[in-house]
This record gives C-alpha cells, sequence and structure tokens, in this order.
C-alpha cells in the first residue's frame, strides 16, 4: 500500500481523522522548513519509539508541542501497538533503519499533505539522503 493510501485509511478513523496542524505547530514547519522537521522526525521517533520496549509506550508521545507529535497520532505512528495494528510492523523488537524510514515518511507525508491542504506553498520536498 503506498503511503498516501495508508494515510487516507487511516484518516477514516473517526480518532485518527481530528489532527490538524493548527497555530504553533503549523508555525514551527513554515519557520523551520520540512528538512529541520526531518530531522525532528528521525530523532523523536528513534527514541521514543523505534526501541523494542519503548519507555511508557503507549504514552510516551504528546498530542501537542510539535508537528511531528501531531503528524504521528494522526497516522498511528505514535506507538508500537498503533504501528502493529495500522502498519503491521509487529512489537517486541527494534525497528530496523527500513522501517523507521518508512514511520518518518510517513510522519512527514501526512504533513506535507497538511501544508498543502491549507494552500502553503512554502514546504520543501522531502528528500532522502
Amino acid at each position: 500500500m503506498l503511503i498516501d493510501e495508508r494515510i487516507d485509511a487511516i484518516g477514516r478513523h473517526p480518532f485518527r481523522a481530528k489532527f490538524r496542524l493548527r497555530g504553533r505547530e503549523r508555525a514551527i514547519v513554515q519557520l523551520r522548513g520540512m528538512r529541520a522537521v526531518r530531522a525532528h522526525a528521525e530523532e523523536l521517533f528513534a527514541s521514543r519509539v523505534a526501541p523494542a520496549a519503548p519507555h511508557k509506550d503507549g504514552r510516551q508521545t504528546p498530542y501537542r508541542g510539535h508537528p511531528v507529535f501531531v503528524a504521528q497520532h494522526a497516522t498511528a505512528t505514535c506507538c508500537r501497538t498503533c504501528l502493529e495494528r495500522w502498519h503491521e510492523i509487529p512489537k517486541g523488537r527494534p525497528l530496523d533503519p527500513d522501517e523507521q524510514a518508512y514511520a518518518v515518511d510517513v510522519i512527514c507525508r501526512w504533513i506535507e499533505r497538511e501544508l498543502e491542504s491549507a494552500g502553503s506553498s512554502d514546504c520543501e520536498p522531502a528528500t532522502r539522503g
């Protein structure tokens, strides 16, 4: 399943559908750009979700304060249970680099779509490398 299709499917769930980038979270992306937000996503995801048994799993991702946090809840990349349920990435083992890259791609694509839907044109495209 393509990332956009996965995001659309997850977005049909009532809980996930309510998440939007607003105020401070939107300003962070517009001010710092997607390259910096992607770097934040990589760091936050690697430290909070990727370990085999994350500290406070299921409660480790705040709902507000950074666009990555909002995107993680919107895309079900917020905890290992959600990753298993929505993305078929099993719990109980550390995520490999490809799985981490996939999750960061999903997070960043959701943020990009949020900016596009609001008509913002200052979003840098996601690049790997």
